[in-house]
Formats: C-alpha cells, structure tokens, sequence
C-alpha cells in the first residue's frame, strides 16, 4: 500500500530572468518586468511530496522531521533571502525560472530520499503560477 507525504515550506528570493547573450531588447521582449537588471523578488512556498510503501514497523512511510530536515537544509537555508542569480551557485549559468528552480530542487532532495521512493515538488511562484517536477 503506497502512501504520500508532504511537507509544505516557504522562502523568499530575489531573481532577474535574462540571458546574458542576447540584447536588452530581446530579453525585454522574452521575459518583460521579469529583466528588470536591478531584480525582483517573490514570496516562493513550495510542497514536497514522498510516495512510498508504509513500513510496518514505524508506521511512516518517512518521517516528516526527516523531510522538514532537508527541506530545511538544502532549500529554505541555500535559497531564503537571496538573490538566485548571485547567491546560488546552480544559477551561475542557468536562468531561475520557476521551472528551473523546481528541478533544482528536486535534484538537491532526490539525493536524500531512498531511490525506493516517488518524489514530487510543487513550487508557487505566486499563488495563481506554480510549476510541478516529478522527476524524469
């Protein structure tokens, strides 16, 4: 019997969507306020999902300290009040577009999630515009 958990959490950050190769005016045209080269901020929440089997044992299918833990540490501490674009080292040279950030995301927990288990992350830009990430 597979179940899933979530684990809900929330941090702010600065961005500018661009690419560093194309004009001005093309980047206004592509990504619009999102160029803004002084940044703007949003107020991210995001859920992470485990599916897993529950273990007879404990009763969990993982305890959700341990999630809160890495959520915490890998997210909320490397992400919370920063800028994207200069303060995290994945988006040196990828654009922190809510779809890359969700993948990075989800790479950052995959590798401290059992392989046995299905992980799903949802990231709210704003409340109306979320990307979701099941891994490939």
């Amino acid at each position: 019997m597979k179940v899933t958990i979530s684990r809900k959490a929330h941090f702010n950050a600065a961005h500018r969507l661009y690419r560093k190769e194309w004009s001005m005016e093309q980047n206004d045209a592509i990504f619009g306020k999102c160029n803004n080269p002084n940044f703007h901020g949003h107020n991210y929440d995001l859920t992470v999902s485990v599916t897993g089997e529950i273990d007879p044992e404990t009763g969990y299918v993982m305890d959700v300290k341990f999630l809160s833990d890495i959520i915490k540490e890998d997210v909320e501490n490397q992400f919370d009040h920063k800028n994207l674009n200069l303060d995290v080292p994945e988006f040196q040279d990828l654009n922190p577009t809510a779809e890359n950030i969700v993948v990075v995301i989800w790479n950052k927990i995959r590798k401290r999630i059992k392989p046995e288990f299905e992980l799903e992350v949802v990231l709210y830009e704003t409340p109306r515009n979320f990307v979701t990430y099941k891994g490939e």
